[in-house]
């Protein structure tokens, strides 16, 4: 099971490689029109929606990019399974289809759970299934009167026939999800400071599902009438029409900026110094573009993702500090708001508002947090030998060099790669992560190990039909020549 969430979390990586320039576009709409977030200047409008065409959309993204990397040998057949199993999910699941199809009976809650559907566990679960299904089916051959739907072109078609089941199952279980989530921060609410806490531990806690929209809807809007968004960036005259409190009104968001700002870059920096030194700069250019993202945009999701799978239990403590955080802001009544993430360019507009306090407060509790993330990460990961970007190599004190230096080419790194693992006929499934290749064999007796590790740094026979061939950081085009050859 860890090895498949593993599998998962490299295929997000494909999805999640666009967020950052996302962000930064919009980040830099909102810095060049603070007040208006572009009504009132046509450039910054220009850079928000160019970001907002990726955020907005981040669903369907991980529905087509995890079919994609999940798929055998990362075809565009399987990417186009993912967007159509997304889409017919979501549009059979939508509060209209379900009324109109009436096996349901259409309620306000469930109305408001099917009006949600579009979210990103829907996504991850569509693309999975998409690429189980092109696994599977992708070299099926139909009788001669129906060829022309053979192979690649069955995939799509057996996975609109599996996202109708989906949808037929989820009818009856989301709405009775979405409601226990909006129950249970209902009562979360009720119990003050520690509830702020308890909330920010599962707002992060429900990210890699994509449910945390339900807890933000009781939250910061008015479902529950606590509308705590609303009412703060209402201001006056919500102070004085009795709707918000100083000191509390925004104590749902104001801890998530120490968070946001410098705990998750404090994360960053502890994965690029715990990286193998061979790796650094490739893990450098990941992490300074996510922390810069997270710090001035607030949006946490390429370096939340870049771990989430990889390494749970340091995710796991992430939403614990996360709560921690928000509980802290909350008991010490220091305040700012956001409407868009908690990132410099809301802590910037917020920091004037009627009802924010204290707000340059939070950033001295971020210089805590930035430390804190930085020592509690850096201990775990070493600790457990917990394999973050950068560390996957790190096995069996492998040293992930370049096999094919000097004069030898990736083909002909292939080549002898593809001899010593018995031929093609011998080897069924090509793939690779950072520094590796991730083979599957008929028989890995075939395989000639002893002088295969003569000319690569590391060789790792995982079972009778599945190793590992450790090349270093130009595994990719390595892994593109072998595929080539053994497809010849």
């Amino acid at each position: 099971m860890f090895s498949y969430l593993q599998k998962i979390g490299r295929a997000l990586m494909v999805p999640v490689a666009v967020m950052p320039a996302a962000a930064v576009l919009m980040g830099v709409g909102y810095w060049i029109d603070p007040a208006g977030w572009g009504g009132n200047n046509a450039l910054a409008a220009f850079f928000i929606k160019s970001g907002a065409a990726i955020i907005d959309n981040m669903s369907v993204l991980f529905a087509i990019g995890v079919a994609y990397g999940m798929s055998r040998d990362k075809d565009g057949a399987a990417a186009l399974a993912g967007f159509i199993g997304f889409m017919v999910v979501t549009t059979l699941c939508s509060a209209g289809a379900v009324a109109q199809i009436g096996l349901v009976e259409i309620t306000t809650n469930s109305e408001l759970a099917f009006s949600k559907i579009n979210n990103q566990f829907v996504g991850i679960l569509s693309g999975v299934i998409a690429a189980e299904i092109y696994n599977r089916f992708y070299r099926v051959e139909l009788p001669k009167a129906l060829s022309f739907f053979s192979g690649k072109r069955l995939v799509p078609i057996v996975t609109s026939v599996v996202a109708m089941a989906l949808s037929f199952v989820l009818m009856y279980v989301w709405p009775v999800v979405f409601s226990g989530l909006v129950g249970f921060g209902t009562q979360v609410t009720e119990m003050g400071n520690v509830g702020a806490g308890i909330y920010g531990f599962f707002n992060r806690l429900l990210i890699p599902l994509g449910l945390h929209h339900a807890l933000n809807a009781v939250f910061w809007f008015d479902l529950a009438g606590i509308n705590d968004l609303g009412n703060f960036w209402a201001g006056q005259e919500a102070l004085d029409s009795g709707a918000a409190v100083l000191g509390e009104t925004g104590r749902y968001m104001a801890g998530f900026f120490p968070v946001m700002m410098f705990g998750l870059p404090g994360a960053a920096l502890a994965i690029y110094h715990t990286a193998r030194p061979e790796n650094k700069a490739k893990v450098a250019s990941i992490m300074v573009a996510a922390a810069f993202c997270s710090f001035f945009t607030g949006v946490t999701e390429p370096l939340e993702f870049a771990f989430m799978f990889v390494a749970p239990l340091l995710y796991v403590v992430h939403a614990l500090l996360t709560g921690v955080s928000v509980f802290i802001a909350a008991s010490m009544q220091w305040i700012a708001g956001f409407g868009f993430s908690a990132g410099l360019v809301d802590l910037v507009l917020s920091s004037q508002t009627p009802l924010a306090n204290q707000p340059l407060m939070l950033v001295a509790q971020g210089f805590v947090f930035f430390v804190l993330y930085y020592f509690v990460f850096r201990g775990l990961i070493l600790t457990f030998n917990l394999k973050t970007p950068g560390r996957e190599a790190a096995d069996n004190d492998e040293t992930a060099q370049d096999p094919s230096a000097g004069a030898s080419s990736h083909g002909e790194v292939a080549g002898l790669v593809l001899r010593l693992l018995g031929g093609k006929d011998n080897l069924t499934l090509i793939d690779n992560c950072a520094t590796r290749l991730r083979l599957e064999v008929k028989d890995s007796d075939q395989v000639a190990v002893s002088e295969l590790k003569k000319h690569v740094p590391g060789v790792i026979v995982a079972s009778k039909t599945a190793l590992q061939v450790v090349i270093g950081p130009e595994v990719e085009f390595v892994a593109d020549e072998l595929k080539q050859l053994a497809n010849a």
